[in-house]
């Protein structure tokens, strides 16, 4: 497999909000209704909102390639850019997305071990994410990977009130 994983940066933003809003897009739209999804979508994913996000200090973004074509990304927060009140020893999972064409051939897991890389080359003794009680599949490989549900909290597709399991490994 021809694959790279490479840090984005700001010459990054325009392909970062396309991968954004297609990999949440094909993830979540049979589930939700067009309006809420159009919101978020608007919401989480401008150009101001992804350049603000690229350029904390304590956000770290990664594209995946694969024969030169991004295939995936990855989103980890540390200290106060985590979405949820954690200790400065805790890594955030916050965004693990993989184009659909390259599902099911291992980048997720790519991802997910670069993110166990950088936990653990930041001493950090807890790396943890949410993920929505409805996807399975996102849930069984994130138990596959060594993950234990930990706690809930809310998710807001628009208007609408979601659950997500906040699920945690712990490293050391």
């Amino acid at each position: 497999m021809t694959c790279e994983i490479k840090k984005c940066n700001l010459e990054d933003l325009q392909i970062l909000q396309e991968i954004s809003i297609e990999t949440f897009n094909d993830a979540f739209k049979e589930q939700n209704s067009p309006e809420n999804m159009k919101t978020y979508l608007e919401r989480a994913f401008n150009l101001k909102q992804l350049e603000k996000e690229l350029t904390n200090f304590s956000s770290e973004f990664f594209f995946v390639y694969f024969h030169n074509e991004v295939a995936g990304y990855l989103k980890l927060n540390s200290n106060d850019a985590q979405s949820e009140e954690m200790s400065d020893e805790s890594l955030e999972v916050e965004r693990i997305y993989v184009k659909n064409k390259f599902q099911k051939h291992g980048f997720g897991k790519l991802l997910l071990d670069k993110a166990f890389e950088i936990a653990m080359e930041c001493n950090k003794q807890k790396i943890w994410l949410g993920v929505w009680e409805k996807n399975e599949n996102a849930i069984a490989f994130y138990k596959k990977m060594g993950f234990v549900q930990t706690g809930v909290h809310s998710f807001y597709m628009g208007d609408e009130e979601q659950t997500d399991f906040i699920m945690s490994k712990a490293l050391k």
